[in-house]
């Protein structure tokens, strides 16, 4: 079985309470990437819905997750003939962690108008950008994805800060596993923050709240990634993602608010 789809395998241990494993292979300084967590309440909405197309999913967290044992929650909100929508709580050591809402559309859905009206963003060549390196202690999520960042943005690896706040760059999955819904949710929250780019690398940037709406299952193996923050005050910032393919299908799209936290 693919890593990824392992780490998302749950059992229910009781009428809509299901027993997971929150595992350290998709951690950012030694925490659950907010993605992967997501992505694992998700897991146990698809498995209840039988509406998948382009999910809706936004997630509170409320408390920092840890590698271990954990359950997740499950209640359904409604079901029209439309969208299905439900609920999850991920619960460790008694605590509510993470909350997540989620809206699932007809798989069958009418696509009348296809319209864009921004563009991918435009990156370097792969061989011109610089790595993301693999191996990094407490930073497992770089040893299963291969990310790229264009020599733009990429300067705050070595202290060499921009004016923009922005991250972007190629990702794809080392071991090129196929995508679905649930790795998408993993794939929209996989850049380095944005804010590095023009104040420098952070232990943490802890995430308070994370939407992902996906529109498309990508056509190619490597995604074109773009993180951009506009916004600082108060310490907190705000960060719009966008996930394209390289035929120029929009995959995801998403919105996270975030804690800026300096050294």
């Amino acid at each position: 079985m693919i890593l990824f789809d392992q780490d998302l395998k749950s059992i229910e241990s009781a009428p809509d309470v299901f027993t997971v494993t929150v595992t350290d292979n998709w951690s950012v300084n030694g925490n659950p990437d907010g993605g992967y967590l997501m992505a694992l309440m998700a897991s146990v909405m698809l498995g209840r819905n039988n509406k998948i197309r382009m999910p809706i999913i936004t997630a509170n967290y409320i408390s920092r997750s840890v590698p271990g044992p954990a359950e997740i929650h499950l209640e359904e909100i409604s079901l029209t003939e439309q969208f299905h929508r439900f609920e999850a709580r991920l619960i460790q050591e008694g605590k509510e962690k993470v909350r997540a809402l989620a809206t699932f559309g007809l798989d069958n859905a009418e696509c009348n108008l296809n319209r864009y009206e921004t563009a991918p963003t435009p990156l370097a060549p792969r061989e011109s950008c610089v790595p993301v390196p693999a191996g990094i202690p407490k930073y497992t999520l770089f040893d299963q994805l291969d990310v790229l960042l264009d020599p733009v943005c990429a300067g705050w690896m070595q202290n060499h800060l921009t004016d923009r706040s922005e991250n972007k760059g190629w990702i794809k999955f080392r071991n090129q596993q196929p995508y679905d819904f649930l790795s998408l949710l993993l794939i929209a929250d996989s850049l380095p923050p944005a804010v590095f780019a023009t104040q420098g690398m952070m232990a943490w940037v802890p995430t308070i709240e994370l939407s992902v709406n996906i529109r498309n299952l990508p056509q190619s193996q490597w995604l074109n990634c773009c993180l951009r923050t506009r916004f600082i005050s108060c310490g907190i910032l705000e960060a719009d993602g966008e996930v394209w393919d390289e035929v120029g299908n929009l995959v995801a799209i998403s919105r996270q608010i975030a804690q800026m936290k300096k050294p």
